[in-house]
């Protein structure tokens, strides 16, 4: 069973829209923070209770940006979801990290699941973070696998008065949170990039059982990579031909943008893969010239004793020798197999099998 099989195991006999979380055990507790923000102005908004959430959006009068990080709470994400009449089919996608990247029209609301990728050059491994968003008409929400810096450019957007993130509304926003984790796929990509250049170096230099392995688990990897980032494509297609009144026809050409460099980041992804499909071939073609060389020696030294041997051979045989009665016959036998040797020797390097 796979390790996705056995989280969704969990579920196992629940009701649909069952708010259970699904992913690696968290010990940090969940965060909710709210912010509202004009063309004139940004400010953090108090928060006593999490019924104050939908009051808040109503009373701003500007764009509510809830940011919740952490998952595990799911008592929380109900309470949440309960507040701004989210589908409880919405609140178990939220809580599940092995959901796909998908968008959802729920006509009031949107609703998109993205991941964060990033690579981690000391383990040499992709670390994902599930990100859902909720489109509302003067708000959105987002939620957070657990608490990370990813959007603090955004707030740093938003406190300054320079740009258009405060003049547009919610739909800018999610553009510029979808924008800021496509563009982070750039840089997983050029890391991942940089690991391929590494057992390619090893492979043409000394291959070994090692470099196989770094091989298929640089495959396990792409595959990853490639199964997280395909799905983003297709929700950001979505979003830019979707007609809900949600998305201002204005911005769609953003949303365009972050589609041409999914494009790009898929190309690359592609190129990458098919490295690694030629990293295998180079791989058994260097066992193999390995082997011949092996070989090849071995054919030599059997050459080169072939006629030794058989010299040997009759002299160990068990009557007399002519040539053993003169004085210097023996050595003069074992000049003469020297000489033979040397003529194969001088022969196979003319040849440039040596």
């Amino acid at each position: 069973m796979t390790r996705q099989s056995k989280k969704y195991s969990q579920k196992a006999g629940m009701l649909p829209g069952s708010v259970v979380f699904i992913g690696e055990g968290k010990t940090e507790p969940a965060s909710l923070s709210l912010s509202s923000y004009t063309p004139d102005a940004y400010q953090p908004l108090p928060l006593k209770t999490l019924a104050d959430c939908s009051t808040q959006v109503k009373q701003s009068g500007g764009i509510v940006w809830v940011k919740v990080s952490g998952l595990q709470d799911t008592a929380m994400v109900e309470e949440l979801g309960k507040c701004f009449n989210l589908h409880p089919l919405t609140l178990e996608d939220v809580v599940n990290t092995e959901q796909r990247p998908k968008l959802e029209d729920y006509g009031n609301y949107l609703f998109a699941v993205i991941k964060a990728l990033h690579w981690d050059s000391e383990l040499k491994k992709t670390r994902s973070e599930h990100i859902s968003l909720i489109l509302g008409k003067n708000f959105l929400i987002s939620f957070q696998e657990h608490q990370s810096d990813i959007f603090n450019p955004i707030h740093q957007r938003l406190q300054s008065d320079n740009g258009r993130i405060r003049k547009l509304g919610a739909d800018y926003l999610l553009y510029s949170i979808l924008d800021i984790i496509v563009d982070g796929y750039f840089s997983l990509i050029e890391g991942f990039g940089d690991y391929l250049d590494e057992i390619e170096e090893q492979l043409l230099s000394s291959p070994s059982s090692q470099t196989l392995k770094q091989i298929s688990e640089a495959k396990k990897e792409m595959l990853f990579i490639r199964k997280s980032i395909w799905p983003v494509r297709e929700t950001v297609a979505a979003i830019e031909r979707s007609e809900t009144p949600l998305i201002d026809k204005s911005s769609h050409i953003y949303f365009r943008d972050i589609y041409d460099h999914l494009i790009q980041q898929i190309d690359t992804g592609e190129t990458y893969r098919d490295m690694l499909s030629n990293m295998i071939d180079i791989y058994l073609s260097s066992l193999s010239n390995r082997m011949s060389e092996v070989m090849k020696v071995l054919t030599i030294f059997a050459s080169i004793f072939i006629p030794l041997t058989f010299i040997v051979g009759i002299y160990g045989m068990n009557f007399d020798i002519p040539e053993l009665r003169f004085s210097w016959g023996y050595p003069g036998i074992l000049l003469f197999m020297l000489a033979i040797a040397l003529v194969l020797v001088l022969f196979f390097k003319r040849k440039k099998w040596l």
